[in-house]
């Protein structure tokens, strides 16, 4: 079973990308992020034709998640439970005997800023229910745009990516170590311990062709699933195409 993440920042302009990469990779289950359209508005039929069922939760011009599988998603929940500044930016489903939770985390702006304390608390809050989430559905991966770089592997200059930046800071780092704590492991790095693997790279400064970039894009697995990983990288290949997404899809293959 192979899954895989994707913040694709529009789907509107990266839809034909999105096409391709499904007919070349073909994964059994894709977490979208940042598709930025209003659910009226997404490619149902277009994606159903490539033999995906989607469920999906959107907005206009921000945010926005979706689950894309090739079985019909099942107990679908849009959203974190009993948080009120949601923003579109969760939606879980059980498809098989699996629970997928995609979530497109709070970026934070900057250290010390009202979205940063949003970002901390979104994150709390998502603590609270992936505890609830892991008891419910033992066999469980979370998976997205998490926009934390776990470690110093995970940036491309440490110096710069420091305990007070943006996405590397220390109440940052300690919330996904939080959620680790829940019994859920990086699928990625359960097979890699190397560093300068990334899944974004900026827009500016010829930031991919240069590999300066950052692992923000994880996906997380049960315990219970652990033993059946089986292979798990970073699809590069897309952030070569024309007028990409700054982001790369992470994936995790489960042995069956």
């Amino acid at each position: 079973m192979k899954i895989a993440s994707w913040n694709v920042n529009s789907l509107n302009v990266r839809l034909p990308h999105l096409e391709q990469w499904l007919r070349g990779f073909a994964p059994d289950v894709v977490g979208l992020q940042e598709t930025k359209l209003e659910d009226h508005r997404f490619p149902d039929d277009a994606l159903a034709a490539l033999g995906y069922r989607s469920v999906f939760s959107g907005q206009k011009t921000y945010n926005g998640v979706a689950i894309l599988a090739r079985e019909e998603p099942r107990d679908v929940v849009v959203g974190v439970p009993g948080f009120e500044h949601e923003h579109r930016r969760a939606i879980s489903a059980t498809v098989g005997d699996v629970r997928i939770v995609n979530l497109y985390v709070v970026n934070g702006q900057d250290v010390g800023t009202d979205k940063y304390a949003l970002k901390l608390e979104w994150l709390a809050a998502v603590h609270r229910w992936l505890a609830e989430e892991a008891r419910a559905h033992p066999r469980l991966v979370v998976m997205g745009d998490f926009n934390i770089a776990p470690d110093e592997r995970d940036v491309h200059d440490p110096a710069v990516w420091h305990e007070g930046h943006i996405l590397t800071s220390a109440a940052e780092r300690t919330a996904l170590r939080g959620l680790l704590g829940l019994g859920l492991h990086d699928g990625y790095r359960l097979l890699h311990a190397d560093g300068g693997v990334f899944s974004w790279w900026d827009y500016r400064q010829a930031a991919f062709r240069r590999n300066l970039g950052l692992r923000i894009d994880l996906t997380l697995v049960s315990e219970a699933l652990r033993p059946q990983v089986a292979a798990a990288g970073i699809d590069r290949e897309p952030r070569t195409w024309d007028r990409p997404s700054d982001h790369a899809p992470a994936w995790v293959e489960l042995a069956r």
